[in-house]
């Protein structure tokens, strides 16, 4: 099976929800996701291990054993922009370290779900972005679009972005990451953005008021994903 980048529009639009939600809805149909978030900055004391918070609900959703090293090789305490919060750490984010570990996840497991952090091109330095990592393991990139004000021009930038490193967009997903969130014509621009992005539309996911915990969102969510292409 191949293996996937996801990435988002912005931060803040659902790129954890839909990583987790995948992992579940290959569950479904008997495939092994592993989860990865090679980069992650902001963390929070959980069971008494300092984690990243959507690190913990990809662990939590996808019950990997895998080392903590393996699924985060860099967490930076500070939840600030990456390269930033590299330097503050005194770390250099080496590309060497995140594909040994994605190797390591691949071995034991059908496809592996590498989620970003931030937009496609945030830094990982003054020379590299976020970019580097699909790129350096050969992944799809599947996008989460933020269904708000402003998301064609962000949505169609990063498709143009991706498609211009010679990587394949494996489709999208159209996600209301915010409660309350009233995008007007939404209907219009949903339409739009299907008819210039031009790859599949993974699904449509309503705003979750709900589930309480990361794995009830994820199998919400994962009811709106449309699972037949990613599993050619």
């Amino acid at each position: 099976m191949k293996n996937y980048f996801i990435t988002g529009t912005d931060t803040d639009v659902g790129k954890s929800l839909i990583a987790c939600a995948l992992i579940q809805a290959f569950a479904e149909r008997g495939c092994r996701a592993a989860p990865m978030k090679p980069i992650a900055a902001g963390t929070m004391n959980i069971n008494g291990v300092d984690m990243n918070i959507d690190v913990a609900a990809l662990r939590d959703v996808s019950g990997s054993k895998a080392a903590l090293r393996d699924i985060n090789p860099y967490c930076f305490s500070e939840p600030i922009a990456p390269h930033l919060a590299a330097q503050h750490e005194n770390v250099v984010v080496e590309i060497g370290v995140i594909r040994a570990a994605f190797d390591r996840l691949k071995a034991d497991a059908d496809t592996v779900l590498v989620e970003g952090a931030g937009g496609f091109l945030v830094p990982l330095s003054l020379t590299q972005s976020m970019a580097e990592i699909p790129m350096a393991l050969g992944l799809e990139v599947i996008l989460v679009v933020g269904m708000r004000l402003g998301v064609l021009n962000h949505a169609l930038l990063t498709v143009e972005a991706i498609r211009s490193r010679g990587l394949k967009l494996g489709g999208w997903v159209a996600n209301t990451a915010v409660a309350g969130a009233t995008m007007l014509a939404y209907d219009e621009n949903h339409a739009t953005l299907e008819r210039i992005i031009g790859a599949p539309l993974l699904g449509t996911v309503p705003y979750d008021a709900l589930s309480s915990n990361a794995l009830e969102r994820a199998r919400r969510a994962s009811h709106h994903l449309r699972m037949d292409t990613l599993l050619d």
